[in-house]
């Protein structure tokens, strides 16, 4: 069987390295219940907002459009 090259592939693409990825600003003093210790929450702006605003998204989720930003690695 042959080895399979894409297996990977998504495993440094995570919106938190990418350059369309903006974090949310969480006040400290309250506390928010979604976003967990290891990972943040924010808006993928890659593509035109819907009536809805930008997506929201974990810094752990990936996309096939990530295009890395070498500030954030």
């Amino acid at each position: 069987m042959k080895e399979d090259n894409w297996e990977h592939r998504s495993k440094g693409m995570k919106c938190g390295t990418c350059m369309w990825f903006v974090e949310k600003r969480v006040d400290q003093s309250k506390p928010c219940p979604v976003v967990a210790v290891d990972r943040s929450i924010g808006r993928c702006r890659r593509h035109a907002p819907t009536m809805n605003g930008f997506p929201v998204v974990f810094s752990n989720d990936w996309c096939g459009d990530h295009k890395l930003n070498e500030e954030k690695v």
